[in-house]
């Protein structure tokens, strides 16, 4: 079994840098403060981007999403956007990355004067680590996911917001282990109304009748992948709805699909254990081809490197 996330290991990995509070560290020599806020309460934020063809694709969507996100919990980045670019240049140009990497940007609260939940303790710098690691996803991807649908619940953006990209992981991380003593690879997850939401790492779609379907954006992340996808179907290359979807529906699904920054499209292969009729079946390519044509383009004409 693998999940949404699963890549293939890389040697190069072994002897990278690390970019912490703007200083290149070797990877084993990178550490932050037992007072983070970010390692005591899972207090900040974070992106995850990829490097295609010299090209940090989709970065301003991405930059847009950080912001957001350290805004919503009052976090100061204490970066302007061109010095942090600056600084993810720097350190893909440290690791002789030029594709086929993936960057984590991780904003903290930063050091506290104790551990607690009060924002009020930080010493008032946040915390700025970036990893930059090659990362291509696995060939046992293109199989299908195994997805099993669990009882850990979306919620909404007043109780924890699932479009922030928050630090704190645990109902995802709970949903994910229930979806493993299953047998999947990732857990399928409902609305407080009982109807399909999200998966627990990554956007999920399915195709009926060559129709593309996904939940509202109220329980689901704010995925940049997921918002491209929509985008490409609004824009001819598959018909979409978009609502509050029971889960029987998907006894009647031909296709499905999850999507995420790491992944790109990855096939969904059974639902409980339910085989769907076709893994990467003709919408799920016409979209993955999309997809691809819409990072190409997006590398020609926004290279970093």
């Amino acid at each position: 079994m693998a999940g949404s996330q699963d890549f293939v290991a890389d040697p190069r990995n072994d002897a990278l840098m690390v970019l912490v509070n703007g200083a290149l560290v070797p990877r084993e020599a990178a550490t932050v403060s037992i007072f983070d806020a970010g390692f005591g309460v899972g207090d900040g934020v974070w992106e995850g981007v990829r490097l295609h063809r010299g090209s940090m694709l989709f970065l301003d969507a991405h930059l847009d999403r950080l912001w957001q996100g350290a805004g919503a919990i009052r976090i100061d980045i204490g970066q302007t956007r061109d010095e942090l670019v600056a600084d993810l240049v720097r350190l893909l140009q440290a690791n002789g990355m030029t594709d086929g990497a993936h960057l984590r940007i991780m904003v903290t609260r930063g050091v506290k004067r104790t551990v607690n939940q009060d924002p009020r303790a930080a010493l008032g710098r946040a915390t700025i680590v970036v990893t930059a690691e090659f990362k291509q996803r696995g060939s046992a991807l293109a199989q299908g996911l195994h997805l099993a649908t669990v009882s850990i619940r979306c919620t909404p953006p007043s109780m924890f917001d699932m479009r922030l990209n928050s630090h704190s992981r645990l109902n995802l991380i709970r949903a994910l282990l229930e979806a493993i003593d299953a047998g999947a690879d990732e857990a399928l997850m409902l609305d407080p109304q009982g109807n399909i939401a999200s998966c627990n790492a990554t956007n999920f779609f399915w195709v009926r009748d060559g129709v593309v379907h996904t939940s509202s954006d109220l329980y689901c992340f704010n995925g940049i992948t997921r918002g491209n996808v929509i985008a490409l179907c609004r824009d001819g290359v598959a018909p979409l709805q978009m609502g509050d979807f029971a889960p029987e529906q998907l006894l009647h699904a031909d296709e499905a699909f999850v999507t995420g920054t790491m992944g790109g499209i990855t096939p969904v292969a059974t639902i409980d254990r339910r085989p769907l009729p076709q893994v990467g079946g003709p919408v799920t390519r016409r979209i993955e081809a999309a997809y691809a044509a819409l990072k190409d383009a997006y590398a020609a004409g926004t290279v970093h490197l």
